[in-house]
């Protein structure tokens, strides 16, 4: 069962906070859904802010691939690590072991004397660092922005594809459907403007949980909340604070900004405004981007070549400003497709040289999709997107009069 928890005070009627919360069977998140999620996110779209992040968190992932893997290790208590008479410690336990008390970390000797049923099953990262491949794989086919933490967990900045259509809700749903589906793992998702509400999003309705905090309500979302629940509070600091009698969230982010100096030195601005989930640290991209791509999902299939055109040219002058504000310039211009029926597939063109400029990217990716309309074929979604980094600028050209129509193909 997946729980979605939708976190929103709608502004046009204060002050009524309400918590929808709502049980959805997993063989029923589709299609039969789409209506009722769109309906309910929309009511609250005018109001996000500029960013949507999402932290994913897999459950219970090292156990949980055992039991992918072993099937009769399903429902019953796991405990992933070393051995007792080793020393050996928890690595994970499935949420039947945890029932007993279990957690990461613990002495195995402590794990099994508290559930002498737990089956004991030694670690194989190479499996698991498999798994999380095909994991994060599906991430950077959302987005690009994707900040891995572990093998388990990561942020994704989905602004751009909020941006271009798609409501937050939706996307989690799809994301954590798509991982299901893929590779048979269940994923926790927090959906919020920042960082620090995305990730204790995330960890508070496991496991298969979805909360999303809708902009404006962060404050009113983390004030109940026990302190020790914000990023960057570990035990012995949530020590001192009940000694001063904070104990939610709410309570610290109350008191002066002197008081913070006091209690957090340097940290002292950053936890203030954790604490009023102000966050704005940025998804960080490990390493370069390897393509920058906007792209749309219709609210109806589009097949009228007027409007194709159109989309082609709003999403390529995208991907050239975000090509300049990074300063890049790249030669393989990539168009994607989504069909009524789902397929999806992507076509490329190569250009002889790099470039930012907008217009040979418009050209390029309309030559790629003048070859694929068809009389009665219509499309749910079209990115355009640009790769192949580099740069020739002395080899460019103001524009292409004429691109050839063929390309190499790239299907997924």
């Amino acid at each position: 069962m997946v729980r979605i928890v939708l976190f929103a005070r709608i502004p046009r009627h204060p002050p009524v906070t309400a918590w929808l919360t709502r049980a959805v069977k997993r063989s029923k998140i589709g299609l039969l859904e789409t209506e009722r999620i769109e309906r309910l996110d929309s009511r609250c779209s005018r109001f996000w802010a500029l960013r949507h992040i999402i932290h994913a968190d897999l459950d219970a992932f090292y156990a949980a691939v055992e039991q992918l893997d072993n099937p009769d290790l399903v429902g019953k208590p796991i405990l992933v690590g070393g051995r007792p008479e080793n020393r050996g410690v928890v690595a994970t336990a499935s949420y039947e072991a945890r029932e007993f008390g279990v957690h990461s970390a613990m002495p195995m000797r402590t794990a099994v004397h508290r559930c002498p049923q737990g089956i004991i099953v030694p670690p194989r990262f190479s499996r698991y660092k498999e798994k999380s491949g095909e994991v994060m794989s599906i991430f950077r086919d959302l987005t690009d922005l994707v900040e891995p933490l572990s093998m388990d967990e990561a942020y994704l900045d989905i602004t751009d594809v909020v941006e271009a259509g798609e409501k937050p809700l939706a996307v989690a749903l799809d994301l954590k459907r798509r991982i299901f589906e893929k590779t048979g793992l269940i994923v926790s998702v927090g959906v919020g403007t920042c960082k620090t509400i995305a990730k204790i999003g995330s960890d508070l309705d496991k496991p298969d949980g979805l909360v999303v905090v809708q902009p404006g309500d962060e404050e009113a979302f983390l004030a109940p909340l026990a302190v020790n629940k914000l990023w960057g509070i570990g035990p012995k600091t949530a020590e001192r604070l009940h000694r001063e009698n904070i104990e939610t969230i709410g309570q610290l982010a109350d008191q002066p900004l002197e008081w913070f100096a006091s209690m957090f030195g340097k940290r002292a601005e950053s936890v203030r405004d954790k604490s009023l989930g102000r966050d704005v640290e940025a998804v960080h991209v490990h390493g370069v981007s390897k393509s920058i791509s906007s792209e749309t999902t219709f609210t109806n299939d589009i097949g009228d070549e007027a409007e194709l055109r159109d989309v082609v040219e709003r999403k390529a002058v995208r991907v050239a400003h975000s090509l300049e504000r990074n300063g890049l310039k790249g030669r393989t211009v990539k168009l994607k497709l989504r069909l009524a029926d789902f397929t999806t597939f992507t076509r490329q063109f190569t250009l002889p040289y790099h470039t930012s400029d907008e217009e040979p990217i418009k050209e390029a990716a309309w030559s790629l999709l003048v070859a694929e309309l068809e009389p009665g074929r219509t499309f749910r979604l079209l990115g355009v997107g640009m790769a192949n980094f580099g740069d020739d600028s002395e080899l460019e050209t103001p524009h292409i009069q004429q691109l050839p129509l063929f390309f190499n193909e790239d299907t997924h």
